[in-house]
């Protein structure tokens, strides 16, 4: 006899509490084995293959692609022949590395008659009913809900924000779960109601003035982005100093280095081995402030993120252990995290918990820019594209490779003279490389 088990969207980690659905990679009535990946998600840190932990067959899947689920609702249904072995109930524990199934179990649901597989447009099996595999399934026993079934804290927020009961709200989630749609929805009516609307892509203003437009959701990567960019604008204060510098002599060692070694090292590299070193110098630019203890915390570690613009929004990387790495490690590991974030494959990990950016801008071909900081970090380094400008070299004017640097840091950790020594120091590197050597 086969059991049927009920596969739900994992705990993804890192606060995250909604996905949406990219794309199946399994169908009804597929044999999947433990650890196979369902389904990719995306959710507002990266593109996610997440692996069921159960083994059998696919009976029933939750969900379109382009919907978003609230993590602990139902992704797919599995039966478990006999000869198959039955998972402990906390489940395999690689549904995502470093982010497994051993998370606390969502809140239990009602069961259904039936659930549509909406990704197929076939009906799944009821409760009661034969699986797909002839193995009848007991009905488990109803659990008494709460009055008003919101998983997503995002969701309460985004109601609360407005003013909206969300006990007013009847949910298009699985057993009546309010999803985000949901209070969108409601929203929107109301705003019918009391202001006249032309259409669901103009809003009242721009039908009066003559405008129309299409309207995107601040969502996903871009929603996440935009989230974070606001409230390091709202709580940090911060301020940029620049300096330009010529990069002539550090071309020429990279030039040199890579004609002596197999193994190419980028200039992104040589950037981040002088950031780690001028942030052993200025310690104070690798911490962060904590509001609630108004505490500044410094950092003993350095996590480098570094900006990457993909075709999915603007992401940071972030290289583990900067400072105890080389040239070479930071240009391989540089190399990796570009192919994995234009791919959508980073890992929330992966995305998370840098404690200083080297924001390269210099590839769209500018020469300088005052970034907002990546919150809650104190500081962002900033380089410019490396041109031939006229330069006073050595007392004459000569043609030399200039490139322009930002330093973007937090009044409230440091003062100017601080920032100015980090930026001094770095753009000392830049022009002579052998003032890094002396200092390591």
């Amino acid at each position: 006899m086969a059991q049927v088990l009920e596969f739900k969207l994992p705990d993804l980690g890192e606060g995250l509490t909604e996905a949406v659905i990219v794309s199946w990679l399994v169908q009804v009535g597929e044999v999947v084995a433990i650890d196979q990946p369902v389904v990719e998600v995306e959710t507002a840190k990266a593109m996610v293959e997440v692996p069921c932990p159960y083994g059998g067959v696919v009976t029933a899947r939750f969900g379109e692609e382009g919907a978003e689920l609230p993590v602990g609702a139902p992704l797919l249904t599995v039966a478990v022949g006999e000869a198959d072995p039955v998972p402990e109930p906390e489940g395999s524990g690689n549904v995502l590395v470093g982010y497994g199934t051993g998370a606390p179990p969502a809140r239990r649901r009602r069961a259904r008659p039936a659930a549509p597989d909406r990704a197929n447009g076939t009906a799944a099996p009821a409760a009661t009913a034969e699986t797909a595999v002839h193995a009848r399934v007991p009905a488990p026993p109803a659990v008494t809900e709460g009055p008003v079934p919101v998983i997503s804290p995002l969701v309460r927020r985004l109601a609360r924000d407005n003013g909206l009961d969300l006990r007013g709200l009847s949910g298009s989630g699985p057993d009546g779960l309010i999803l985000r749609a949901d209070v969108e929805d409601a929203l929107r009516v109301g705003a019918t109601r009391t202001v006249p609307q032309p259409g669901p892509s103009a809003a009242p203003d721009d039908a009066a003035n003559g405008r129309t437009g299409i309207r995107t959701p601040l969502k996903g990567i871009r929603g996440a982005v935009a989230d974070k960019l606001s409230r390091s604008r709202r709580e940090i204060p911060d301020a940029t100093c620049w300096v330009d510098a010529d990069a002539t002599e550090l071309m020429r060692a990279r030039t040199a280095m890579n004609a002596a070694g197999a193994s190419k090292i980028s200039l992104l590299a040589l950037l981040a081995r002088i950031s780690t070193a001028a942030l052993a110098r200025y310690p104070e630019l690798n911490s962060y402030v904590d509001v609630e203890a108004r505490e500044i915390v410094r950092l003993d570690r350095i996590h480098l993120g570094f900006a990457a613009q993909t075709d999915r929004g603007l992401v940071v990387p972030v290289v583990r252990d900067a400072h105890a790495r080389d040239a070479e490690s930071l240009t391989a590991e540089f190399a990796r995290l570009t192919e994995a974030a234009h791919a959508g494959k980073l890992t929330p990990g992966e995305l998370t918990g840098s404690t200083f950016t080297l924001n390269n801008y210099g590839v769209f071909g500018v020469d300088g820019s005052t970034p907002i900081i990546n919150h809650p970090e104190a500081a962002m380094l900033g380089v410019g594209r490396i041109v031939p400008k006229p330069w006073v070299h050595e007392g004459e004017l000569a043609v030399r490779q200039v490139v322009q640097l930002s330093l973007t840091f937090d009044h409230r950790v440091c003062d100017g003279g601080t920032a100015g020594g980090f930026l001094r120091y770095v753009a000392d590197c830049v022009e002579n490389p052998a003032v890094l050597l002396r200092t390591l």
